[in-house]
């Protein structure tokens, strides 16, 4: 049914994920630059647990900003997968598998950061250890969350590579942006792997090495939410579609 009505008005359906992405983009920024940063005290778990503790609300805050970041992925991937399908489908559906991999991951890694709230409760069977131990497995566990973070991203950073590809290709998109989701993409898959790699060389190109993914993603989401695509020429691809699949198809074989 969604199919059906996407084709009647791919318009409107690519204006809503641009709406919606920006919603993700804002969503994300509020967790990491407005929460964590405010709240987690580079290499002080005593301090970072004194803050969770004076704002647990806030905190809570953050992981349902973030899981509801996810939720909204999936709309968002499955709006790009039939606007991009008609460039190619395999394309299309890999960044689309892909990048519901990276919403998998960083769902999951949320849980990491609900453990600090249990260490940090007065809980009697926490008395086992000392209020030192649990601040630093508090602080462990939020480590751990931007390791899974980054983990994620790599995934995402495929996505956003093979997308990149496909808009520039497209006709119906501005090439500029298949630029610029393509730097995206380098940023993304650059940052984790050196913080996954070599921690000291991603600590002295972050936060600079993210700007790029910024820029890309303001840029395609304020994009689609005032221009969309150009209907026309998106109508042309689908009907070259078809031909096209075959082709593939031939080629695959030969």
């Amino acid at each position: 049914m969604m199919i059906s009505s996407f084709e009647h008005s791919p318009q409107r359906f690519a204006r809503l994920s641009g709406v919606l992405y920006l919603a993700i983009i804002v969503l994300g920024s509020f967790g990491e630059m407005f929460v964590r940063a405010t709240l987690v005290i580079s290499g002080d778990p005593t301090a970072t647990a004194n803050a969770i503790a004076g704002s647990p609300l806030l905190w809570r805050a953050g992981i349902v900003g973030d899981l509801l970041m996810q939720v909204l992925d999936v709309p968002v991937i499955v709006i790009f997968y039939l606007l991009l399908k008609p460039v190619s489908k395999s394309l299309a559906l890999f960044a689309t598998l892909i990048n519901l991999v990276q919403t998998a991951v960083l769902a999951a890694n949320k849980l990491n950061l609900v453990l600090p709230l249990f260490l940090l409760k007065d809980i009697r069977y926490l008395n086992a250890f000392s209020p030192e131990q649990l601040n630093v497995l508090a602080y462990l566990a939020i480590q751990a969350h931007s390791y899974g973070f980054a983990i994620g991203l790599i995934f995402f950073g495929v996505a956003c590579l093979v997308r990149a590809y496909l808009i520039y290709k497209s006709g119906y998109f501005p090439k500029i942006l298949g630029v610029l989701m393509f730097g995206a993409g380098l940023s993304y898959f650059t940052n984790s792997v050196a913080l996954l790699l070599v921690p000291s060389f991603a600590a002295l190109i972050f936060p600079a090495i993210l700007a790029p993914a910024l820029v890309a993603e303001l840029s395609l989401s304020l994009w689609l939410i005032a221009k969309g695509i150009n209907v026309a020429k998106w109508k042309q691809r689908v009907a070259l579609a078809p031909a096209q699949s075959v082709s593939e198809e031939r080629k695959r074989y030969e």
